[in-house]
């Protein structure tokens, strides 16, 4: 008996003719076009553009069903395998680098295929042939690339800001009012320009992330809601030519549907598609969550230098050993790993905001790459975001050093200048430093009685000018 080898290609055509494609593939001649004339990076859209891009197709199959367009049978088969991508069950089928055609066209015709051929075998017909369900005539009904990919791009980053960013950022900020309320008692030495300053309760300095973290929630949910106004329906170049004047209201109203976001139609469809300027907008937002986040970590990470040798204010967690030949160090992480997600998301910020350049007239052709920097800033950012809380915040604890040294302070001073003049106080500051003695010992020495003093040099009634709106501990 003799066995026939299995076939490895199959023949596909487009509009250019035939191509062999992988025997296996859902996608068809096109896609694999593609894929030979991108051999750049081996880097492929990530599974929330992926998603995206399937959920469009599902809510424009379902709608050109609701507007008579597309037989309901077809149109029922297009969105059930839009569903199934969308779910990540063929994420193997979209081989195409990001470095590719810049209005992401290839990757919308691969969705196309890879839709067309699943909701073909779903019907029951031979895969590969369009006669059933077609990638442009029935999948790509009242679409364009051109406003499909930034739709997607947009949507894409909404649902993840939506499902992983916010709620990484709502667990670091809970974390750090959290630690606010346990360190609210610790008074410390305050700095600026990293000199001495009057004293701060340690529970204030986290007050003030917490803030931090406050504003960056509401920054993500403006870019959030700058994102959701898409331009699905203006097609080729804005005009919604090959589209039904009430598809792209429809389908937008579907997309809020599937993904619990309010979807909107933009009021301009030729600014939307000619430009990335959402896009640029939203990465700004997170530009600046991160560097938020950089300020808090490098905050704490020169709270916690030391043990012995430098502020040591704070203890953070230790996680793992830091050094192949220090026995007993221990570093600080957590914060040099979020740091370096800072890094990336810079540089990644100046990528989006270059895309702008890809502008020429009617279409943006940076799009594939806007969308896999916009994505990973946001995926970067939720998981930093909550490691950082998970395995630095929540288990760090105050030293005795902050307070230790708060009778040391030359700043003290401050607090004497109404009673003796600044003038005095200064004199005061200088002899203090010079010979080692505390401010309080000077003042006694020029007369100012002790119970005075007691008042005067209250750390905690320092404290509290600078306490509006805060905890009500301390």
């Amino acid at each position: 008996m003799t066995i026939e080898p299995r076939a490895v290609n199959r023949i596909e055509r487009d509009s250019m003719g035939e191509m062999e494609v992988p025997a296996a593939a859902l996608y068809g001649a096109s896609t694999q076009r593609a894929v030979l004339n991108f051999p750049i990076s081996g880097q492929r859209f990530p599974r929330p553009f992926l998603r995206a891009l399937a959920l469009v197709k599902q809510a424009a199959a379902e709608t050109n069903a609701e507007l008579g367009l597309l037989d309901p049978e077809i149109a029922a088969a297009i969105a059930a395998a839009a569903d199934e991508v969308a779910g990540g069950s063929h994420d193997d089928q979209f081989p195409i680098d990001i470095y590719q055609t810049g209005s992401g066209t290839s990757t919308n015709t691969n969705m196309n295929e890879v839709v067309a051929n699943l909701a073909t075998r779903s019907l029951a017909a031979m895969i590969g042939d369009p006669t059933r369900v077609h990638p442009n005539d029935h999948v790509n009904k009242c679409q364009s690339s051109n406003d499909v990919i930034p739709t997607a791009l947009q949507l894409a980053a909404a649902m993840t800001i939506e499902e992983r960013l916010l709620p990484a950022l709502e667990t670091l900020r809970s974390a750090l009012d959290a630690k606010a309320e346990e360190l609210w008692p610790v008074i410390k030495t305050g700095r600026t320009h990293l000199q001495d300053a009057t004293p701060i309760r340690l529970g204030q300095e986290f007050r003030g992330y917490a803030g931090q973290l406050e504003e960056s929630i509401r920054r993500a949910r403006a870019a959030q809601a700058e994102l959701l106004s898409v331009p699905l329906g203006g097609t080729a170049v804005g005009t919604g030519i090959n589209a039904h004047p009430d598809y792209a209201a429809a389908a937008t109203r579907r997309l809020s549907d599937l993904t619990g976001l309010e979807v909107r139609e933009t009021a301009n469809h030729f600014h939307a598609q000619a430009t990335l300027d959402a896009a640029i907008a939203a990465h700004g937002a997170l530009r600046t969550i991160a560097l938020s986040l950089w300020k808090i970590a490098s905050d704490i990470r020169l709270m916690g230098m030391g043990p012995r040798a430098g502020l040591a204010e704070i203890a953070l967690p230790e996680t793992q050993p830091g050094s192949s030949i220090m026995p007993g160090k221990v570093n600080p992480v957590i914060v040099e790993s979020l740091t370096m997600v800072v890094a990336r998301v810079l540089g990644n910020d100046a990528t989006v905001a270059f895309g702008q350049t890809g502008s020429f007239l009617e279409l943006n052709v940076m799009l594939p790459v806007t969308a896999a920097s916009l994505l990973e800033s946001i995926e970067l950012l939720a998981a930093a975001a909550r490691n950082f809380a998970d395995r630095a915040v929540t288990g760090l604890t105050a030293t005795e050093r902050g307070p230790a040294l708060v009778e040391q302070g030359l700043m003290l001073a401050t607090a004497l200048a109404p009673e003796l003049g600044y003038d005095a106080a200064t004199t005061l500051a200088k002899e203090a430093l010079k010979t080692g003695r505390t401010i309080r010992e000077l003042a006694t020495e020029q007369g100012v009685a002790a119970d005075r003093l007691d008042k005067l040099l209250d750390p905690a009634a320092m404290t509290e000018p600078g306490l509006a709106g805060g905890l009500s501990g301390g």
